[in-house]
């Protein structure tokens, strides 16, 4: 495994205008400097991190806004300081650094994992229940991992779930939408990773006039069809069609037969059997089937990958950036894949704090590229970022500085795990 570090290394330019670069600002003028979104056939929560107000993390803090600054003369000044580089088990190092250019300092945390390691596994890991969440460590002590990090952006502060999909090895398909964030990093049937656009496949067999627009998701998207199982958790209620109480429907169906039809959402309840969940138009078409009416749903993700997650953008796309916006600085956590060596790069940049300012989005995809990724997407970040690793004495915690003060719960993780042969 080769070492990593950004290929800037070594690079001073020694320039008074770059000694003392113009303070960050935050506040209204992040409104007026983030690009505005574009939120079209997005559910509620999808349009709340969106908005151009909150773009960036699931915890919707405004960012700092960085210093304008041309990317030759951000490189040029990156002085990159000692670094510290470990094996955390076979097939996974650590590496962990600061770095410091004309907009400030930043400490970063990198995991390279090997997935050609016998014994070696990336998985999806969440709580339990899809609406659940728990700190990164314990989420990953269920599993025994030996590292991982936080995963996608979810629903905080009202539903708990993750906004995109997830495919768990074990468990199947946990939750997705059918489209609008899909954003994602998987393994395919090989194993192999990938980045890119992953829909959701879904339909009720027989039934080509009832389209699943979600599947286990925080919202059901205004005029659709969500699907519910047991694997969500306790039932949530009107915020499963965002406060909407008229028009809305809900079916419940048990070994195939629909047991209970109804224009009231139950709330804080078990699902037995799974509920189809109608807004508008879903909910018009739910209403034609009664009782014992023979209900048959399918559901995947395309290709049907053996693990997959997603993220908000992707930074890098076939070696080519994606992103644009080089002003709001946050914590982040990305995911990226090196086609050279076959690893998976997982960094974490640690920010809010004095030590170390948080990235761009920008800058997160230049320092993905400098690592070694032709592939990366941007997990969810803010206080959200936590990485995990086994330490030198043998015990497994966090390893990065979380914004917060401590660890945030969070929806899901990427975890590692490892088994000797």
């Amino acid at each position: 495994m080769r070492t990593r570090l950004p290929r800037i290394a070594g690079l001073v330019l020694v320039c008074a205008l770059l000694a003392a670069p113009p303070a960050p600002v935050s506040g209204a003028s992040a409104d007026r400097l983030a690009p505005p979104a574009r939120p079209d056939g997005l559910s509620q929560p999808e349009q709340r991190l969106s908005q151009a107000r909150f773009p960036q993390t699931s915890d919707r803090v405004r960012g700092a806004i960085a210093a304008p600054m041309s990317p030759l003369v951000r490189r040029l000044s990156t002085r990159v300081g000692p670094s510290s580089k470990r094996v955390v088990s076979p097939g996974v190092t650590y590496t962990t650094w600061s770095q410091t250019d004309a907009r400030g300092p930043i400490r970063a945390h990198l995991l390279a994992v090997d997935l050609s390691t016998p014994g070696l596994r990336l998985d999806y890991a969440s709580a339990g229940a899809v609406r659940r969440t728990d700190q990164v460590s314990d989420i990953l002590a269920r599993d025994r991992a030996v590292a991982g990090v936080n995963g996608d952006f979810f629903d905080i502060g009202d539903t708990g779930a993750p906004l995109g999909l997830g495919q768990d090895r074990q468990r199947g398909l946990l939750h997705a939408p059918r489209g609008g964030w899909n954003s994602a990093f998987w393994l395919d049937e090989a194993g192999r990773p990938d980045i890119g656009y992953l829909p959701l496949k879904a339909a009720v067999k027989f039934r080509p006039n009832l389209r699943v627009t979600n599947v286990n998701s925080p919202e059901v998207r205004a005029g659709g069809i969500g699907v519910y199982t047991p694997t969500w958790g306790a039932s949530a209620g009107y915020r499963w069609t965002g406060g909407q109480t008229k028009q809305v429907r809900m079916l419940r169906v048990v070994d195939g037969r629909v047991v209970e039809t109804r224009n009231k959402l139950p709330a804080n309840t078990l699902i037995r059997g799974f509920l189809l969940i109608g807004r508008g138009e879903g909910a018009r078409r739910l209403a034609g089937l009664a009782k014992g009416a023979r209900v048959d749903v399918e559901g995947w993700l395309q290709g049907r990958p053996q693990v997959a997650i997603t993220g908000n953008k992707f930074l890098i796309r076939n070696g080519v950036f994606e992103v644009i916006n080089d002003r709001e600085m946050h914590p982040r956590t990305a995911i990226g894949i090196d086609r050279d060596t076959g690893e998976v790069l997982l960094l974490a940049i640690d920010g809010r704090q004095s030590f170390s300012r948080g990235y761009t989005m920008v800058e997160l995809a230049e320092m993905m590229q400098d690592l070694g990724a032709d592939e990366a997407l941007n997990l969810d970040g803010g206080g959200s970022t936590t990485m995990v690793a086994r330490r030198p004495n043998g015990t497994i915690g966090v390893v990065n500085s979380p914004s917060d003060g401590f660890q945030r719960s969070v929806a899901n993780a990427l975890e590692v795990t490892y088994t000797a042969p």
